[in-house]
C-alpha cells in the first residue's frame, strides 16, 4: 500500500501532497521536509529507491518535478515506478485538477485502474457531470 505521494520542484517547493495514512500536520511537514532534502541531495545516476524508516521511498524526476512515493517494505518498487509513470502520462493527457486525476487513479493508496483509456474517459465524464450541475444550479428559479 502506498502511504503518500509528494510532488516537488528541483528547488524543493512542494507542489502536491496526497496522504493515505493519517498523520498530524506537524508530522507531515517534518516528513516532507526530510524527504525533499534526501531526494534532492542524491546524484542523478543513483538508484531511485531509498530505504527510509520502515518504508521504501520511490522517486522519479520528470522535467523539473520529482514524483516521490512511500510504500511499505513488502510492496513492489517497479510497480510503484510504473504507477508514477502512468500518473505522469495521465497528467500529460488531461490538464485538469491533478488531485482529481490522482484520486481517480489511486484510492486509499491502492491502484484502482491501469487503463490508459478508461481513466481519462472517467475524468472527462466527471467533468461533464460537474459542468452540467453548475449550469443547472446557475439557472434562475421562478
Amino acid at each position: 500500500m502506498m502511504r503518500f505521494m509528494l510532488l516537488f520542484s528541483r528547488q524543493g517547493k512542494l507542489r502536491l501532497q496526497k496522504w493515505y495514512t493519517p498523520l498530524l500536520d506537524k508530522e507531515k511537514k517534518k516528513v516532507t521536509r526530510e524527504l525533499i532534502q534526501i531526494v534532492l541531495s542524491r546524484q542523478s545516476r543513483m538508484c531511485s529507491f531509498v530505504e527510509w524508516r520502515d518504508l521504501k521511498i520511490i522517486y522519479k524526476r520528470f522535467a523539473s518535478l520529482y514524483f516521490c512515493c512511500a510504500i511499505e517494505e513488502q510492496d513492489n518498487e517497479l510497480l510503484t515506478l510504473e504507477i508514477i509513470h502512468r500518473y505522469v502520462e495521465l497528467l500529460d493527457k488531461y490538464f485538469g485538477n491533478a488531485y482529481f486525476i490522482l484520486d481517480e487513479f489511486l484510492i486509499g493508496g491502492e491502484l484502482q485502474d491501469t487503463s490508459k483509456q478508461s481513466i481519462p474517459k472517467a475524468i472527462e465524464e466527471a467533468d461533464m457531470l460537474q459542468e452540467t450541475m453548475e449550469e443547472y444550479m446557475a439557472k434562475p428559479t421562478f
